[in-house]
């Protein structure tokens, strides 16, 4: 993948039959790497999708994504002695704003515990880097756009995102006590082919197809910085080659946060329309106030990541938007 060469590393992909699991361990064997792959199969949203995208990577890549709860600290530790990976990529979360309202107890246990028990085996099998999944979302209430690396992220809004930022906290005490090389990388909105249930395309595009009113917050007058799943692991895959480096014994933490999106907000109701345009047909909104926990505007500085791995984006929503319509069209059998 544009010259990165991970030949001889042995990755541990956890959430590998997540939607971003999915393409980052597809972009992870292109380089030359083994992809080891472990999901829960958590039922937040349909597990045939999640068995789905573990049978694409047991196809492509003989890769069999195993069963495993990350919370159980036994079985993490049996990961870790069986599999044992050089490097790290961890996905496996429990995702979404507005579900951490109703069941805070699944952020806690699978964001804090979980990335916890993550921690420690890549503490005792001395893993040359860990590049984990952190959120847009722990910017929380600061407003100044767009979101940088150095804006304070002490006031989150919701529940996931107080745990993303936990898991920050925690990387950087493992990376500084233990020397364990680790990177954060706060993603903003990713679309795409194998896409959640509860994200924007899946939601309009049923609502499209089945001719029922969409929910459209805050009359549609809010931006995200809507970034293309392929473009998002090339920056994964960039990075993980790119371990943040040690300072002495007793030195600066080797330890790094970045930013990962578009760096271009685009307004919903644009993105709407241009899901309308590629399915031919109107979808009828219903507005809806702001939701708490949500944010108006998000979008992405990025200038650090693409000082230190040349990641910038080139998929324009357009062309992203036709890839996931087509995927869709596929999966799930529609044909007018």
């Amino acid at each position: 993948m544009n010259g990165v060469d991970l030949r001889g590393a042995r990755v541990l992909v956890t959430g590998a039959a997540g939607f971003i699991g999915l393409h980052a361990s597809r972009a992870l064997a292109a380089t030359g790497a083994t992809v080891v792959g472990v999901d829960n199969y958590e039922p937040y949203y349909d597990v045939e999708l999640k068995r789905a995208r573990a049978d694409v990577l047991r196809r492509e890549l003989g890769v069999d994504v195993v069963e495993l709860d990350l919370a159980d600290p036994a079985a993490t530790r049996a990961l870790f002695a069986d599999a044992r990976p050089t490097h790290v990529v961890h996905l496996a979360a429990q995702p979404g704003v507005r579900y951490s309202l109703e069941n805070p107890a699944a952020y806690l246990r699978n964001n804090v515990d979980a990335f916890g028990h993550v921690l420690e085996g890549c503490r005792h099998g001395r893993i040359a880097h860990l590049v984990y999944a952190s959120s847009s979302s722990v910017y929380g209430a600061t407003h100044t756009l767009p979101f940088s690396e150095d804006q304070p992220t002490d006031t989150p809004v919701s529940l996931y995102a107080a745990t993303k930022k936990a898991d920050e906290l925690f990387a950087y005490s493992y990376s500084h006590l233990f020397r364990l090389p680790a990177t954060g990388l706060r993603f903003f909105t990713v679309y795409g082919p194998w896409g959640r249930p509860d994200m924007a395309p899946m939601i309009f595009s049923r609502a499209i197809l089945a001719g029922t009113p969409i929910s459209v917050f805050n009359d549609g007058d809010m931006y995200r910085d809507f970034t293309y799943v392929d473009d998002i692991v090339e920056g994964v895959v960039r990075v993980l080659a790119r371990p943040p480096a040690a300072t002495g014994a007793i030195g600066p933490a080797p330890h790094a946060i970045y930013n990962i999106g578009n760096h271009e907000a685009v307004r919903l109701t644009d993105f709407i329309a241009t899901l309308e345009t590629l399915w031919g047909r109107k979808v009828v909104r219903e507005s809806r106030p702001l939701q708490p926990g949500d944010m108006r505007e998000t979008y992405a500085s990025i200038d650090r990541l693409t000082a230190l791995t040349g990641f910038t984006p080139r998929t324009p929503l357009a062309t992203g938007l036709a890839h996931f319509v087509a995927w869709y069209r596929d999966y799930y059998g529609v044909r007018a």
